[in-house]
C-alpha cells in the first residue's frame, strides 16, 4: 500500500502521516508540501491513496486531483479541508472521501478502511499488452514488451530511453510515470524514480554506494541504483 500526503501546512501533514501510520504501519507514506512537489511526485511514482489539501500554497488541489485521475485512475482521492462547505465540492470533483481539519482519528480510520476495502475489491485485470507504441522523431515503432529490459528517464526532460535485449535503445517523449501505468501488471517494477525494470531480466543485486543497493539486468553492464525505500518490495517480488 502506497499513500501520498499532499498538504502545504507542515504540522497538518505531520499529524495526518502519524495517524495513517497508526492504522497502516506497513504502508509506504510519501509527503509533498506544495503543488509543484506533488506534480513531480505523481509523474514519477504511483499511489493507492492520496490525501490532498483542497487549497495548496501555489495551486488548487483540484489541479492535482485531475492529474492523479489521469495518471492513476484507480487511486483513491481523499480531500482535506478546514471548511465544511467544501465537502460537497469534494464529491463534485469525484473525490472518494474528505476530511475536516483538525483531523479526527476516527474519521481518518474510517476513510482508510473504506479506501483499503475498495482497493481489495475484485476487479477485472487490465488486458496484457504484447507490444507497445514508441514514438520518436515523428515515427512510431511497435516494440515487443518481452524485448524491453528496462526504461530510464532521459536526464534532459520528461522523456525516456527504452533499453532492449538486443542492446538497441529507443528515445520516447513519454514520461516514466506513464510507462509505469501502461505496463502495470506485466512484471515491471520501478526500482528508482529514474528507472523501471522488467523483473525477468534482473541478473544480480549487490551493495552500492554505502548502505544502498543496485542491480544489473540482462544484456548490459550498466549499474541501476535501487531506491532505499524500494529494496524490500523488490526482494519480495523476486522471492529473495
Amino acid at each position: 500500500m502506497r499513500i501520498a500526503v499532499i498538504d502545504d501546512e507542515k504540522y497538518s501533514r505531520i499529524a495526518l502521516v502519524h495517524q495513517i501510520r497508526q492504522f497502516l504501519p506497513y504502508a509506504e507514506v510519501v509527503e509533498a508540501g506544495s503543488g509543484a512537489q506533488a506534480i513531480e511526485l505523481l509523474e514519477k511514482q504511483s499511489f493507492d491513496i492520496l490525501f490532498l489539501d483542497v487549497h495548496l500554497g501555489d495551486m488548487e488541489g483540484t489541479t492535482i486531483a485531475a492529474l492523479a485521475r489521469r495518471l492513476m485512475p484507480s487511486a483513491r482521492i481523499i480531500f482535506a479541508t478546514a471548511y465544511s462547505e467544501y465537502a460537497v465540492r469534494a464529491f463534485e470533483l469525484r473525490a472518494d472521501d474528505y476530511l475536516l481539519k483538525p483531523f479526527d482519528p476516527d474519521r481518518i480510520r474510517e476513510a482508510l478502511e473504506r479506501s483499503t476495502a475498495a482497493s481489495a475489491a475484485p476487479v477485472s485485470p487490465p488486458p496484457l499488452l504484447h507490444r507497445i507504441a514508441v514514438s520518436s522523431n515523428r515515427s512510431t515503432t511497435l516494440l515487443d514488451i518481452d524485448e524491453i529490459t528496462h526504461i530510464e528517464t532521459d536526464g534532459v526532460g520528461r522523456g525516456c530511453v527504452i533499453h532492449t535485449t538486443s542492446g538497441k535503445t529507443y528515445n520516447d517523449s513519454t514520461s516514466l510515470g506513464e510507462y509505469e501505468g501502461r505496463l502495470a501488471g506485466q512484471a515491471f517494477y520501478r526500482i528508482h524514480k529514474t528507472c523501471l525494470v522488467q523483473l525477468r531480466y534482473v541478473e544480480s543485486i549487490f551493495p552500492w554506494m554505502g548502505s544502498g543497493f543496485a542491480l544489473r539486468v540482462h544484456g548490459t553492464d550498466s549499474v541501476l541504483p535501487i531506491g532505499r525505500e524500494r529494496v524490500r518490495e523488490l526482494r519480495r517480488r523476486l522471492s529473495i
